[in-house]
């Protein structure tokens, strides 16, 4: 792959998408220490559940969510290492690590647990799938074809040389 204009914008989505991966796989430990969202979610799923096991239940989804994140940051860093070194493969992979993140954050968010309720509260849901929109937005700028190039009468090119490969007195302009 070339360096073009698309693929540092991609890289850029890519860096944007694990810190929202970090963010989303730190957002359960703030919850635990300050509002307690999934605590309060899985008390009111099982009310008949005790403090204990309320607790352990949440050291769980803790864990598995931890997991997944870090995981997720493990993608994010070898496509994006794939993608810098002009990798061949690295374009198939992103698409499926987005493939990958995208159905593991569509489960935490839509899942059903057999309380009848989603396993996660809404809020931690959606802060999984955040990372998704930034993996959607580098997969569609890894595979956007450059712009054509035409032939210019007077022989000037308004290309960049370091995007298209050619110098720049080259007769070519791209299209509009």
């Amino acid at each position: 792959m070339t360096k073009t204009p698309h693929r540092r914008s991609a890289i850029a989505a890519m860096y944007t998408g694990l810190a929202l991966t970090a963010i989303a796989t730190i957002v359960p430990y703030l919850d635990r220490a300050t509002t307690h969202l999934l605590a309060d979610h899985i008390r009111a799923g099982y009310p008949a559940y005790t403090q204990a096991r309320v607790d352990s239940a949440v050291t769980a989804y803790l864990v598995l969510l931890s997991v997944i994140g870090a995981l997720g940051v493990i993608a994010w860093l070898w496509t994006t290492w794939a993608v810098r070194a002009g990798k061949r493969w690295a374009r198939p992979a992103a698409t499926a690590m987005f493939v990958l993140g995208t159905s593991a954050g569509l489960t935490g968010l839509l899942t059903r647990d057999t309380s009848g309720e989603t396993g996660l509260p809404p809020a931690l849901g959606w802060a999984g799938m955040a990372p998704c929109l930034a993996g959607l937005l580098a997969v569609a700028l890894l595979w956007r074809r450059p712009r054509p190039m035409r032939p210019v009468a007077d022989g000037v090119s308004d290309a960049d040389p370091a995007d298209t490969g050619h110098d720049h007195h080259a007769p070519w302009r791209r299209t509009r």
